[in-house]
């Protein structure tokens, strides 16, 4: 897959399951207090927040600090927000990631 091609899907699939998650938690976007996304790509990060209406102000962005450290990167993010005070507790907060072969998850916790 083309660089161009794989942006568009990660994209795509990242705000699909997104959906996916809010509806089967019976939950709309303006109930998340905070989004945990993996840390692949600034560009794809900031084109799922834009697509699914969310302010980047409530995104976890590390890869500044960290870079794509691949299955550690939420934990990097989620500790990165805890240490910043973004999330605090009775927060609802939603984690999406991705991996090999193009699979996707998406989760709702409450804090």
């Amino acid at each position: 897959m083309e660089g161009g091609e794989t942006f568009k899907r990660a994209v795509i699939e990242f705000s699909n399951s997104i959906d996916r998650v809010l509806e089967k938690a019976n939950k709309k976007l303006s109930d998340v207090n905070f989004f945990v996304p993996h840390q692949a790509n600034l560009r794809i990060i900031q084109a799922v927040a834009k697509r699914i209406g969310l302010p980047i102000e409530k995104v976890s962005v590390t890869l500044n600090k960290f870079g794509n450290s691949s299955s550690t990167s939420i934990g990097l993010a989620l500790t990165d927000a805890l240490d910043n005070n973004k999330i605090k507790e009775g927060d609802l907060v939603l984690f999406t990631a991705f991996g090999g072969g193009f699979t996707w998850g998406s989760t709702l916790m409450i804090w």
